[in-house]
């Protein structure tokens, strides 16, 4: 089971999310990361290699540096392994209402422990938003505790989830975004409305790695600009997968590792072929496209659960 201390303030805990940036800016740059992007020309595209590690304990990752995770948590059901996300991240935002969701699910995750204890041991560092949902007596068991409150009620125009994104971007403006990765919970499901608005910060933010999770699968960019190697973590993630062109037709689409592999003279989009309900054979999949895809792959909910005890 976490526990996490509260003994720094918001500035310690952004100091210490900076100068991580700051240390393994250097030695990313030299060396290929599963989970982080590789520079190398090929075939005129740089390639991007992905891979679902932070559903596996950090002990099981042997790879280094990692990636500099961020958490933020939307007011949707959160997924049944959030203590293992929220393990993985150096910084933890709520959107607005996930406060709520933070507030009233985590404890339901651990129904053996005292609900006070557990939600001191998930405190965020920011709740961040309009302001329009969030509960004031969860705002105030927060903020008591230290966590900071950022209300940008005067913005209406962007959603909560967008907000969130800038304010981490902001505090990683001269530091290499390619190990930058936003882990999303409660980013699907629920209203399509809502679904919609945060894919479409996928597109706003095509140079920042954020995943969309909720308890049956993810989802996230594949910028047309890179070439893309997706290495399946099979014991947590997987078969299905789909590959979706959104916003406007994919001219040419090129894979391997599917059951249904797509070759380059494949038109996809909406109103004709999108590659939907297909299966992962191996261990890698490639894709290479003609304009921005969404990758998306099932997550076995109940085994990823298991890991974090």
């Amino acid at each position: 089971m976490l526990s996490i201390e509260r003994k720094a303030s918001l500035s310690s805990t952004v100091s210490f999310f900076s100068s991580l940036f700051t240390s393994t800016t250097t030695t990313a740059a030299k060396r290929t990361s599963r989970r982080s992007c590789s520079r190398t020309k090929m075939d005129h595209h740089r390639l991007m290699t992905h891979s679902s590690t932070f559903l596996l304990p950090p002990a099981a990752d042997s790879l280094r540096p990692p990636p500099n995770y961020a958490l933020v948590v939307l007011n949707q059901s959160i997924p049944k392994f959030t203590p293992l996300l929220w393990k993985h991240a150096q910084l933890r935002l709520c959107a607005d209402g996930g406060a709520n969701r933070l507030y009233d699910e985590m404890p339901k995750l651990f129904p053996h422990r005292n609900p006070l204890d557990v939600r001191r041991s998930y405190q965020p560092d920011v709740i961040k938003g309009d302001m329009d949902s969030a509960r004031k007596e969860v705002v105030k068991f927060y903020t008591d505790l230290g966590t900071k409150l950022v209300d940008e009620s005067h913005d209406q125009d962007t959603t909560d989830l967008n907000k969130c994104v800038a304010f981490i971007r902001d505090y990683s403006k001269d530091l290499d975004k390619s190990n930058l990765c936003i882990l999303v919970a409660g980013a699907l499901g629920g209203r399509f409305d809502h679904e919609a608005g945060n894919i479409n910060v996928l597109y706003r933010f095509p140079d920042t790695r954020i995943i969309l999770l909720s308890d049956d699968c993810l989802l996230y960019l594949l910028p047309s600009t890179h070439q893309h190697e997706i290495y399946i973590q099979s014991s947590v993630e997987g078969p299905h997968c789909g590959l979706i062109p959104l916003g406007m037709p994919s001219a040419s689409t090129t894979t391997t590792g599917l059951q249904w592999d797509l070759t380059s003279d494949t038109e996809m989009r909406f109103g004709g072929l999108v590659s939907t309900s297909n299966l992962v054979k191996g261990e890698k999949v490639t894709v290479s496209s003609s304009t921005d895809l969404l990758w998306t792959i099932s997550i076995k909910g109940d085994e990823v659960k298991k890991l974090h005890g």
